[in-house]
């Protein structure tokens, strides 16, 4: 029988709902690679020396495991057909956050998979295991079709990304050569809907920052001096007020972009979204006036408190306090720099009369780059293409994640563009107790990936 399309996406078929996917699953899920916790390097070890390997077995990879010194290694399976032809990165990441033992329903094992229904439960059966499996199980469907693959593939699986990736630029710059693509293609992340495929272009980035009000080291009795000594709670309060107004506009000037470029506003126009039981709505009041709620999210820059504190909430006394703080955090998009936040709050503040206003940045999890792939590249309109014929409608294409990943690293540091394929949903607790997958979503991943894996081979270029 001659090779074809339908037959690698009944291959793709066939792995998931022969339970072959379901068991590579466990097998990944099972490992408890938490980035996040102490002594959890030999786990990460494992999982790039032993357990991915094993995975990749018999598809033609050549696979190294390349140190990270302090945190988790990388994993690069690299498999080179012809020079000539166009060379895909295909990215995941092994880590997960913590289990959260004890805290699941019914006592469910974070690290094994249990399937209810359509929901599977475990960590990392969506963030990430779960979604780089699809990747690697699409590759194998399309070699097993047609014999090759048609293109180059390079598999890049990380553990730190929880953590924020730490090492991972260091480690693309030493190796640029060896990770050198034309393109990036990396599944993680919910989709905006259940019934409708995805990609996304990048990432918003991210800054964290206290302000501190410090005006003396003790508290002072409220009756003594109560009205005559300045109060370090208010004075941070009022200078949070003139951050963002009382319906969540932001003030400072040089915080939201200048522009929006028009591929960017045509796609988030175009943006289809879902209503998932028991999440919040949005508060159409809050945020910049008119604006809508996919253009707050995707095209816009967002601060909010994370924690504020002065005294001892918990047990209040009757005093002055003498320090106040809080800790905020700014989300944007590539549009506004991110070296230009914390000089213009400065300026921000300074001109408001609040130059004893501390600005200390954090060099956390909460610090992280923008980017973003042009709408008009050529390969989103590859992979577009692909999905469409795949699931018989066009996905959405949104410019940036809301969320965090590492986009900056392989755009800045590679030149390529990057694009997200997500295969979950917003309802999956991927950070929480009961992470979960959706059956159908995997399922329907294995088509769309297997489906783009063939038409690159087939020559559709970028």
């Amino acid at each position: 029988m001659q090779p074809s399309r339908d037959g690698a996406l009944r291959r793709a078929e066939e792995c998931f709902d022969s339970g072959a996917y379901l068991e590579a699953l466990r097998r990944l899920v099972a490992v408890p690679t938490e980035s996040q916790m102490a002594g959890s390097q030999p786990a990460l070890t494992r999982y790039c020396e032993e357990t991915i390997p094993a995975l990749m077995d018999g598809m033609g990879f050549e696979g190294r495991v390349i140190p990270n010194p302090g945190f988790g290694p990388v994993y690069v399976g690299t498999r080179i057909e012809d020079p000539a032809l166009p060379t895909i990165l295909v990215y995941g990441h092994g880590d997960v956050v913590r289990g959260l033992a004890g805290k699941w329903t019914d006592g469910l094992d974070p690290f094994a998979v249990t399937v209810k229904g359509d929901k599977w439960y475990g960590r990392g059966t969506v963030d990430n295991k779960g979604q780089h499996l699809i990747a690697i199980e699409a590759l194998r469907a399309v070699i097993a079709e047609r014999g090759r693959l048609g293109f180059n593939a390079k598999v890049l699986v990380e553990t730190g990304e929880e953590q924020g990736s730490p090492g991972l630029r260091d480690m693309i710059v030493q190796h640029r050569d060896a990770l050198a693509a034309d393109v990036f293609i990396g599944l993680d992340g919910p989709r905006q809907t259940t019934f409708m495929p995805e990609l996304k272009l990048g990432a918003r980035g991210g800054i964290a920052f206290d302000l501190v009000v410090h005006l003396r080291n003790e508290a002072h009795h409220s009756g003594h001096w109560g009205g005559v000594l300045r109060d370090p709670g208010f004075v941070l309060a009022h200078a949070l007020a003139s951050i963002v107004d009382q319906d969540g506009k932001i003030l400072v000037e040089g915080w939201t972009p200048k522009s929006v470029p028009p591929g960017v506003r045509q796609a988030i126009a175009g943006l289809v979204f879902e209503d998932i039981p028991g999440l919040p709505e949005a508060d159409p009041k809050w945020g910049e006036p008119g604006l809508t709620k996919a253009e707050k999210i995707f095209g816009w820059t967002s601060v909010i408190v994370l924690a504020q504190i002065t005294g001892h909430p918990d047990a209040p006394t009757n005093a002055v306090q003498g320090e106040a703080r809080a800790r905020l955090q700014i989300r944007h998009t590539a549009d506004v720099p991110a070296k230009d936040f914390l000089p213009a709050l400065r300026a921000h503040l300074d001109a408001r009369g609040f130059e004893g206003v501390q600005i200390i940045p954090v060099a956390e999890r909460d610090v992280f780059g923008a980017a973003r792939t042009d709408p008009y590249n050529p390969w989103v309109g590859v992979v577009a293409e692909s999905m469409t014929l795949t699931a018989g409608r066009a996905p959405n294409i949104v410019p940036n994640s809301s969320g965090s990943n590492p986009s900056d690293m392989f755009i800045e540091e590679l030149g390529m563009p990057v694009i997200w394929i997500p295969n979950s949903y917003a309802g999956c607790n991927q950070h929480g107790p009961d992470e979960h997958a959706l059956a159908p979503l995997l399922r329907e991943g294995m088509r769309l990936m297997a489906g783009i894996w063939w038409d690159i081979g087939e020559g559709k270029r970028g």
